[in-house]
């Protein structure tokens, strides 16, 4: 019978406190060779808290303001809750505080995190190699907490020597299917078993791992030939794979400022599901009396796109020659109306009275009314960021309003259903354009 697999993980005692400009290699050395040790061996893992690294490297800040040592690493704020702030750190690592530390250094001083923990990593490494004559792999350490789970754990952060991310896509499962996404992060679940070991109050800052060789990478000679794998940083997800880059507050703030007006698309099509699901969306916003003003006419065909804006141009030229323009001008103005053409789907939103109440005077029917506008407004916001959720691009034009009658009898619609606009939808052809940041105090009055 042959032996099942396993590993064994130990914490190395012996490594004392560490100081700005310690030699952690010597410390290692030392404590991995000690009496009653089992020593370093080809192919174990040393598991190192990124703490005494940072110590070492004179990672240590005298800072009476934590916060303001947070806002100097932090590249973007994820999530804020309270005092708590989940961030991205100049390493692309999304970590509570930037990973900045209070605990386990002196009253009045921070511990930030290494400068680029994988090159600490591949140093260590390489100097265990010429100190021990041993080839091992390093893997640098940090707690972290995680997106829909409690409590915390350790991850890895910086590595050298190890193959952090074991890629089976390609390969079969025991009944035979195919993987095509299983992807592991081989390099963090070494930094939780090594966590199990260490603790976060027992004072032992290393664990190292054996039996598991085939996650390090090279012999002695291959990683003196640069073998020292694509370190931590590999682990760090890019933005563009991310699905959740936010929490909710910040993920509502991006979304509404997502939403720019779009005027140049691209010919790939619309899936008509996402425009479903902002729908979805738009029907969630405030109505008076518990009512739904709000109906989408979704045109999906080139056919109904180009019946109705034909028809919508010639009501537009009719206006515009009664008011006295000349054809150059017309023809200057009607260009105005490309945006609608040049987009491969078309909403038209619609604003229903249903449910609105009569007065015995118009002053309060027309408030009724205004009432049914703004919700019908609200609505349209809502799926105009919905849409910018989904990466559509989205322009509102108006001109469905100025020719309701027309809108209605080439659309079949009901008599009731006045047309809120018209809504271009599609994919951007490119990045819109940087926007002045508007703050909130010109909008505001106090009272």
């Amino acid at each position: 019978m042959s032996t099942p697999p396993g590993y064994r993980v130990w914490a190395l005692p012996g490594i004392p406190e560490v100081r700005p400009g310690d030699d952690l290699v010597k410390l290692l050395s030392a404590a991995a060779t000690a009496d009653g040790t089992p020593g370093l061996a080809d192919g174990d893992i040393l598991l190192v808290t990124s703490k005494i690294v940072s110590k070492a490297e004179g990672r240590i800040l005298r800072a009476a303001d934590r916060e303001a040592a947070i806002d100097a690493e932090a590249v973007r704020v994820v999530a804020r809750r309270g005092g708590l702030r989940i961030v991205q750190n100049r390493l692309g690592l999304v970590m509570a505080a930037a990973g900045v530390d209070a605990s386990n250094t002196e009253a009045g001083t921070v511990l930030l995190l290494p400068e680029d923990p994988d090159a600490s990593a591949r140093a260590l490494r390489a100097g265990l190699r010429e100190t021990l004559g041993v080839d091992v792999g390093v893997v640098i350490t940090d707690t972290f907490g995680r997106p829909w789970r409690s409590g915390l754990t350790d991850v890895a952060i910086g590595a050298a020597g190890v193959r952090v991310l074991d890629d089976l896509r390609g390969g079969e499962d025991t009944h035979g299917n195919p993987l095509s996404v299983t992807v592991v992060a081989t390099g963090d679940e070494l930094a939780a078993a090594g966590d199990l070991v260490k603790g976060k109050t027992g004072g032992l800052p290393v664990a190292v791992v054996r039996g598991l060789a085939h996650a390090v990478t090279g012999g002695a000679a291959g990683a003196a030939a640069g073998e020292d794998g694509p370190g931590a940083r590999a682990l760090v997800r890019s933005a563009e794979d991310d699905m959740f880059r936010l929490g909710t507050s910040e993920a509502v703030r991006e979304a509404v400022s997502l939403r720019r007006t779009v005027r140049e698309f691209t010919d790939a099509p619309v899936d008509g599901g996402a425009v479903r699901r902002a729908v979805e969306a738009a029907v969630t916003a405030p109505a008076p009396h518990h009512t739904t003003p709000w109906r989408f006419v979704l045109l999906e065909s080139e056919e109904s796109r180009t019946r109705l804006l034909d028809a919508m141009r010639d009501a537009w030229i009719a206006d515009l020659r009664g008011d006295g323009f000349s054809e150059e001008s017309i023809a200057k103005r009607i260009r105005r109306g490309d945006v609608l053409r040049k987009a491969p789907y078309l909403v038209v939103p619609c604003l229903v009275m249903d449910g609105s109440h009569t007065y015995p005077d118009a002053r309060r029917n027309a408030a009724e009314r205004e009432m049914f506008v703004v919700a019908a407004g609200a609505g349209v916001q809502n799926f105009l960021v919905a849409l910018a959720g989904e990466r559509l691009g989205s322009a509102w034009v108006s001109s469905t309003m100025f020719c309701a009658d027309v809108v209605r009898d080439v659309l079949d619609l009901p008599r009731e259903w006045d047309p809120m606009g018209a809504v271009a939808v599609g994919h951007a052809a490119a990045p819109p354009k940087p926007r002045a940041a508007r703050g909130a105090d010109a909008f505001i009055s106090v009272r």
